[in-house]
């Protein structure tokens, strides 16, 4: 019988930050002894090759955002404006570990303009139609993919922890179901990405209001029965409100491709052993002689 197919694809940058922050909080950089830092490379692995063995996929994509601009800058100017620039330790390690991804025959997909979160919603969108997908990420945005055939693990504290989503136990976990969740982000805006939504809305309001009237049109065209407050508030936002909502959803027409055949997980251990003994990882240089 024909093994099961099973696609994971990889937010890279959430694993790389936590990665990071997860070792650097205590200045605890790794370095080789050239020099070069490698504690968020050390970090991503751990947490890469924890989700492979805990889902098992057949075939690994990794999604990576490419550059800090993309068109929901030119939606809105102030997208993602609170953001600090990386650490500096952090820098070197951004195409150093594309080449360890490289190394283990996983494909690194991104696109200028586009974000990691669109390349993932695009390729989840397309190999959906012929075999389960499961998106590893941080980010509760993502959340607007689930669907009959994807599948989104959001990593918790700690490693080896997640809160798997699917469209079965979708409503029980979040009280909304998948495609509300651009419209709660419209509603309540995205402190992390810098975009308002509706000023005095938060997340309590948005939900209530989206159980009741299911949609952003749906309170719209019911505004007269919401309290004079809450009436206010949406009437003078609107503007905003819709845009949030943009800023929100994932494009999923992102003109990228990844050839199934090139994502199959088959680990060459000298091309892995080589990269973990140039970024002297001992740790995983003795787990490829286990393994």
């Amino acid at each position: 019988m024909e093994k099961q197919h099973n696609i994971l694809l990889v937010d890279g940058m959430a694993l790389l930050f936590r990665g990071f922050f997860a070792t650097s909080f205590r200045g605890n950089y790794m370095k080789t002894s050239s020099g070069v830092p490698t504690n968020g490379i050390f970090g991503f692995l751990k947490y890469l090759l924890d989700a492979i063995e805990t889902f098992e996929p057949s075939h690994v994509i990794c999604c990576w955002d490419m550059g800090s601009k993309t068109f929901r800058n030119e939606l809105y100017e102030h997208y993602k404006g609170n953001r600090d620039e990386p650490p500096e330790e952090l820098i070197p390690q951004f195409d150093l570990v594309k080449e360890v991804v490289e190394a283990f025959d996983i494909p690194n997909i991104g696109l200028k303009g586009y974000e990691a979160d669109d390349c993932m919603g695009t390729l989840a969108r397309q190999f959906s139609q012929l075999t389960p997908v499961l998106i590893l990420t941080g980010d509760q945005d993502i959340l607007q993919l689930v669907d009959d055939n994807i599948s989104v693990a959001i990593m918790k504290k700690g490693q080896g922890n997640y809160a798997v989503y699917q469209t079965d136990n979708f409503y029980e976990q979040r009280g909304l179901y998948p495609h509300q969740i651009v419209d709660l982000k419209g509603l309540m805006g995205d402190t992390s990405d810098n975009y308002p939504g509706v000023k005095g809305i938060g997340e309590k309001t948005a939900l209530k209001l989206l159980q009741e009237y299911e949609t952003i049109e749906g309170i719209l065209s019911n505004i007269n029965q919401l309290s004079t407050g809450i009436r206010s508030k949406i009437e003078n936002d609107l503007d905003m409100l819709h845009l949030s909502r943009q800023l929100a959803k994932i494009h999923c027409e992102v003109p990228i491709a990844c050839p199934l055949d090139e994502a199959e997980y088959k680990m060459d251990r000298k091309k892995v052993k080589a990269i973990f003994e140039r970024l002297e990882f001992k740790t995983f240089t003795r787990w490829i002689g286990q393994s």
